[in-house]
Formats: structure tokens, sequence, C-alpha cells
């Protein structure tokens, strides 16, 4: 296992800024999620799955517990969008699945506007009831990179 650690912080803090504390959460809710992130390790890394789960059973901003994972030097993995994995697999061309021209388009303008993030992944999957992998998939395949990770990640 491989800790995030100061190395790690600085080279991401030249990518994307994260306030420190990005809920504005009470020390106690800070305290809480430090337990509950350190409690749903598996082999010392968060999943992205789970770490979704955590936030929204604490009612708090994703981006609030990728902030505790940064501070816990916990390295998130089993990105939902397969940006990475433990092996730093950026996804898993074999799986690829024909989609709709539709969306085509729509990623291919999110592209253009600079709006090809996480979080729009996300929505066009639930849009076209899809996995978000199958989109990103397609995006990945295009060669159109996906930006801001809902846990702060990338």
């Amino acid at each position: 296992m491989r800790d995030f650690n100061d190395t790690d912080r600085k080279k991401k803090s030249t990518r994307i800024r994260i306030p420190e504390n990005p809920g504005n959460l009470s020390p106690e809710i800070i305290t809480q999620l430090e337990g509950t992130v350190k409690a749903a390790l598996k082999d010392g890394y968060l999943s992205c799955p789970i770490a979704w789960k955590i936030a929204r059973n604490a009612n708090v901003p994703k981006i609030a517990v990728g902030a505790i994972a940064d501070k816990l030097g916990v390295r998130v993995t089993n990105c939902q969008v397969g940006c990475f994995a433990v092996e730093k697999t950026p996804y898993d061309k074999s799986v690829h699945q024909n989609i709709d021209g539709e969306i085509i388009t729509i990623l291919d303008t999110l592209k253009e506007n600079k709006q090809l993030t996480c979080h729009k992944i996300f929505e066009l999957a639930q849009q076209f009831k899809l996995t978000p992998m199958v989109i990103a998939d397609e995006a990945n395949i295009r060669g159109l990179k996906i930006s801001s990770c809902q846990l702060g990640c990338f």
C-alpha cells in the first residue's frame, strides 16, 4: 500500500485547490467522518463508491470526504468513472459498449466548453439510464479528459 504523503499533497495542490474544510463542518463532524473513513478502508484504501456512501449517510458534501481522506493520508481507489484504481489502470477497453450518438455529441460539447466533469458524467448516465463507467469509457476512447472529481481526487 502506498500512502497519500506530503509529496502527493504538494503535487495535487498545484492542480486542485480544495479548501481545508470544504463543507464548513464542525470539529465533531470532522472527527466522526475521520472515524467512518478509517473504518471503511479496505487494504488501506477508500473506494470511490464507499466515499460517496459515507458522504450521503453523513449528509456532507462528497468533497469533504475526499478532504478527510487526504488529511488521513488515504488514497481513493476504484473511481466510478474509471480514472484510477489501485493498479492505476485508467479503464478496461474490453468492456466497451456502443452508445447513442446524442451522448457523443454532448460529450464533445462539454469538452469544448471545458465542462466535462465527473458530475456531468453522472448526470448523463442518469439521463440516459447508463452507468457512469459506460459514459466515461466513451469519453476515454475519444481522448476526452474528465476533470473535477467530486471527491477532489483529480
